[in-house]
Formats: structure tokens, C-alpha cells, sequence
């Protein structure tokens, strides 16, 4: 099943519930930063949260998700877009802890005694930042509190990554669902039925499942999908990027490299891609910083 998500309004339009299936991207993920299977769940929770999040806004508007709590996985970043692409890294891929009945323990590797960050670069004039505690570190619930708390919109999400033996992603995916003004009591209750009868949404794309079928689980077909949206896990870094990065570190610190007499590699953190400058080339730069400093 390729990856893609839908978007539903649900019980007269008071509901709205995004449903996504993760997995080939979450599996592209895994093999480029080679995360072990616990950190591999907790990152591919916060991709499928965080391109879904994405999907939310528009244009080339995007969501940059940063979350420690204190585990010892460290950061966890994510790059979204509008366009359904993401990107991200974990600082310590090589974690792995699981529970006493042989569960993934996420919540353990990633900490509850920190904060989720959410940076908004709108397009507009201000990129501004908005924050939650961790509740769990589970990522689900903290992804809950943090719509409520911080944007004030009462919400339900549920992710999930299931992992195999050899360690690559078996199934993942999630939704995000978000009241409406006007939402009915009986709605919000009906809705909480429904999901706690649910299976885990990661055994349930495991089974087959669609986006599509996730959303009727939570609606028991009350709904209308206006939107669907391919995923795919995707850098848009380039030797450009890194030659302006070069330039910051201005004329006195690219002759000191120079001095060096070596090329120099920078290698991306989200893709892995290596990108070369050699000396003429840092020569060239370090010409442009000084004319710069000048």
C-alpha cells in the first residue's frame, strides 16, 4: 500500500479527522539514519504526526517539530510541508528498550520530562514558536495536549509503528481528529466509544486497513473525505544550502580549513547525502566572505 492521507469532515461538519498510512516512508527513514527498532517507533510516530500536521496548512507553509524529554533518543526533529513530504533525524538512532510483555518502550527512549516544539514558518512575516510539556513522551498523548494547550483545539491522535525481526517497518500510520465549534456532547462520546473499541491503528494498516477504513472506524461512516494527499519522506537540501552555511562562518575561519589542505565533506543530517568542496572552491568562498567583511 502506497502512502497517503485522507481528510474527513465527520457528524455535520463539527468533526474534522485526518487518516494516514505511514509506512514506506517511515521505513526510508529508518534505512537512511539505520535507527533500532524502539527509536525507529518513536521517530516514525512523530513523522506520521508531524505530516499530518503539514496537511493542515497550505502553499509552501511549514512545521518544524522539535521534542526532547530527557531519553536517552535526545532530540527528535521533523520538517513538514503542506506538500505531504517530510524530513527529520533522532539524535541517538542506536536505542532500543523494550517493556516487560515485549512492547516497544517509546515512552521510556524518548523521556517525559521535557517539551514539544512546534516552529510555524507561515510565509508571512514572523515565524513564530509554540510549546507543550510532555506528558507521556508516548508522542500520541503529547500531541493531544499539545493541540489543547496550545492551540486550544480539543483533539484526538492515535500513531502507531509496528517493527519487524529484521528491524524494518512493518506497518504505520495514524489520524488526527479535531472538534469543531458546535460539536454535540452525544458526538464527543459517540466518537471516544468508537475508539476505544478500536484496534491500534498500526495493527490495523498491518491488517490491511486504508486511511479511508480508519476514519469509518471513527465514524461509523458519518463522514465525507474531501482530500487526499500522497506522503513520502523526502530532502530538499542541495550544495547551495551548505555553501551559505561555508560563508557564515566567515573569511578568518574558511582560511583556517584552507590551511588545512584537504577538501571538505558535509554530509546532510536528514538524507545523508554527501556534498564536496574542495579548495579552489572554499578558496573562492572564503574571497567572497572577506569582500563581504570589507
Amino acid at each position: 500500500m502506497k502512502d497517503y492521507l485522507v481528510k474527513a469532515y465527520a457528524f455535520d461538519g463539527t468533526v474534522r479527522i485526518y487518516g494516514a498510512t505511514t509506512t514506506q516512508l517511515v521505513e526510508h527513514a529508518r534505512q537512511i539514519h539505520d535507527t533500532w527498532p524502539a527509536a525507529t517507533a518513536a521517530f516514525g510516530r512523530v513523522l506520521t504526526a508531524g505530516i499530518i500536521m503539514g496537511a493542515m496548512y497550505k502553499g509552501d507553509q511549514t512545521l518544524t517539530i522539535r521534542i526532547n524529554g530527557g531519553g536517552p533518543i535526545g532530540d527528535i526533529i521533523a520538517v513538514t510541508s503542506a506538500n505531504g513530504t517530510i524530513r527529520g533525524y533522532v539524535q541517538e538512532p542506536h536505542v532500543h528498550m523494550s517493556t516487560n510483555d515485549d512492547k516497544l518502550a517509546v515512552g521510556h527512549v524518548v523521556g517525559s520530562d521535557g517539551f514539544i516544539h512546534i516552529t510555524k514558518d507561515l510565509k508571512v512575516r514572523d515565524v513564530f514558536t509554540s510549546s507543550a510539556e510532555l506528558r507521556t513522551g508516548e508522542i500520541a498523548e503529547d500531541f493531544t495536549y499539545y493541540f489543547a494547550m496550545s492551540e486550544q483545539i480539543p483533539s484526538a491522535v492515535g500513531l502507531g509503528v509496528l517493527v519487524n525481526d529484521d528491524n524494518s517497518v512493518l506497518s504505520s500510520g495514524g489520524y488526527i481528529l479535531q472538534v469543531m465549534p458546535g460539536a454535540k456532547e452525544a458526538t464527543l462520546q459517540a466518537i471516544e466509544a468508537n475508539i476505544k473499541s478500536m484496534k491500534p491503528v498500526s495493527e490495523l494498516i498491518h491488517l490491511g486497513y486504508t486511511p479511508e477504513m480508519i476514519v469509518s472506524q471513527i465514524t461509523k461512516e458519518d463522514h465525507e473525505f474531501i482530500e487526499y494527499l500522497d506522503l513520502s519522506y523526502a530532502c530538499d537540501c542541495h550544495k547551495d544550502k551548505f555553501e551559505k552555511g561555508l560563508l557564515s562562518l566567515g573569511s578568518t575561519e574558511l582560511t583556517s580549513l584552507i590551511s588545512e589542505k584537504n577538501d571538505v565533506e558535509i554530509i546532510c543530517r536528514f538524507c545523508g547525502k554527501k556534498y564536496n568542496f574542495t579548495i579552489p572552491e572554499l578558496q573562492t568562498l572564503e574571497k567572497i566572505a572577506s569582500h563581504k567583511e570589507a
